[in-house]
C-alpha cells in the first residue's frame, strides 16, 4: 500500500523540487513565500489541466472537464495548481491533498497517476511502512493482491451497474404489464357497460327463474297453428290448424327454442318476463341463418289448465305481397320433459301431405 496524506504529498512534492531543479539548472527556495514555487506549479499545472482526457494514457482517476477553461487564463483554471498550494502542501498544512495535485506529481515523476503506480510501485520510499518492512519477493504478491482488487472493484461497479438495468428494465416491463391490463380492464369494463346496457335497452332476462319456472318450460311440447295455413290464396283457410312439435331446453336463465313445423322449422329462444308470463322469440331456420319471417309469442302459464293459449304476430307464408304479417292464436301443450327432437323425414312430399316425421329420443332409451 502507498503512503497517504501528509507524507505522500510531502515526499512527493520534495522529488518534483529536485527534478525540476535538475533540469532547469535552477534552485527552488524553499519558504513561506509562494512565489518561489510558482515556476514548478506552473509546469505541473501543463499536466494537470489535461488530467480529464489521460486516465487510459496514465492510468489515474477520471475527472470532469472544464468547458470554461479556453476562457481562463492560469491560475483560474479547473485544474490549475498554484505556488500557494505547493507551499501549503510541502509544509504540511494540507491533511487531505487534492487528487489531481496527487496524479500531476506521480505523473511527472513516474509518467503514471497514482492507480497505475500502486498496481506497480516504482519507488519503495512511496510504499507505507508497513508494506514497506515486507520482503523484496512480496512486492510482486502485493501487486498482484492490488491487481484483483483494482479486478474486483471494476467487476462490482459492472455488476452494480447491471442490477441498475435490470431494475430498469423490470420497472418497465411491469409498467407496461400494468399499462396492458389497465386497457384490458378498460376494455372488459367498457364491454361489460354495452351489455348491461344491452340487457336493459332490450329486457334481456328481466326475471330470475327458479327451479319451479325451469320445470314448467323445459321439455316438449305440441303447438297447434293456424300459421302458415292462414294465407289468402286459400279460401277454406279459417278451418285449417297445423300441429307443430317444440322443445325447450333450460341455458343461463333463459331457453333454446327449436320448433318442426309440416314445410318448415323455427329456431329461437325464450325468456320469462315476469313469474308467469313467457316471451317467445323465433325465425325460420334457414341454411344461411338470416333472419327470415321473425316471430313474436307470448304465453302464460296456468298450472290448472292443460292446453295453453300463446297469441303469437307471425306471418302467413303466402307468396308475392299476399305474405302479410298476421296475429294468430296458438295453443301449446306440454307432453314431457328431457331428451332430444330429431328429425327423420323433411321432403318436398311430406310437405305436400303436410306431415313430417319427427323422433323423440327420451332420456335413457
Amino acid at each position: 500500500m502507498l503512503k497517504k496524506g501528509k507524507e505522500e504529498i510531502i515526499y512527493l512534492l520534495n522529488k518534483c523540487i529536485e527534478k525540476y531543479e535538475q533540469e532547469n539548472g535552477t534552485v527552488l527556495t524553499k519558504n513561506t513565500n509562494r512565489k518561489n514555487y510558482e515556476p514548478l506549479a506552473l509546469q505541473l499545472s501543463e499536466i494537470s489541466n489535461n488530467l480529464p482526457e489521460t486516465s487510459a494514457k496514465f492510468g489515474h482517476q477520471e475527472y470532469e472537464g472544464d468547458t470554461e477553461n479556453k476562457e481562463k487564463e492560469y491560475p483560474f483554471r479547473k485544474y490549475d495548481i498554484t505556488g500557494g498550494q505547493v507551499r501549503d502542501a510541502l509544509m504540511g498544512l494540507v491533511a487531505n491533498p487534492r487528487s489531481f495535485l496527487i496524479d500531476t506529481c506521480y505523473i511527472y515523476l513516474y509518467s503514471v497517476g497514482r492507480k497505475a503506480f500502486e498496481q506497480n510501485p516504482l519507488d519503495p520510499e512511496l510504499l507505507s511502512e508497513e508494506t514497506a518492512n515486507l520482503p523484496a519477493n512480496s512486492y510482486s504478491i502485493l501487486q498482484d493482491n492490488q491487481r484483483l482488487k483494482t479486478a474486483l472493484s471494476h467487476a462490482q461497479k459492472k455488476t452494480t451497474e447491471q442490477r441498475k438495468k435490470t431494475v430498469v428494465l423490470s420497472l418497465i416491463g411491469s409498467l407496461v404489464v400494468v399499462i396492458a391490463f389497465s386497457i384490458i380492464l378498460f376494455q372488459h369494463q367498457k364491454q361489460q357497460s354495452i351489455i348491461n346496457e344491452l340487457k336493459s335497452d332490450f329486457s334481456i332476462t328481466p326475471y330470475a327463474i327458479g327451479e319451479a319456472e325451469k320445470n314448467a318450460i323445459e321439455g316438449i311440447w305440441l303447438c297447434y297453428t293456424g300459421s302458415p295455413q292462414a294465407r289468402l290464396s286459400d279460401s277454406d283457410r279459417a278451418k285449417k290448424v297445423v300441429l307443430n312439435i317444440a322443445a325447450f331446453k333450460e341455458k343461463n336463465g333463459y331457453f333454446t327454442y327449436k320448433r318442426y313445423g309440416a314445410s318448415f322449422n323455427h329456431l329461437g329462444y325464450a325468456q320469462f318476463e315476469n313469474n308467469n308470463t313467457v316471451s317467445i322469440h323465433s325465425r325460420l331456420l334457414t341454411l344461411d341463418n338470416k333472419v327470415l319471417s321473425p316471430r313474436h309469442s307470448l304465453l302464460q302459464l296456468d298450472s290448472t289448465r292443460q292446453y295453453l293459449n300463446v297469441i303469437s304476430a307471425s306471418w302467413n307464408f303466402d307468396v308475392g305481397e299476399k305474405n302479410r304479417v298476421i296475429g294468430i292464436r296458438e295453443v301449446y301443450k306440454k307432453i314431457g320433459e328431457g331428451g332430444e327432437l330429431e328429425e327423420i323425414l323433411n321432403s318436398v312430399e311430406n310437405a305436400e301431405c303436410k306431415c313430417k316425421i319427427i323422433r323423440w329420443k327420451k332420456p335413457g332409451v
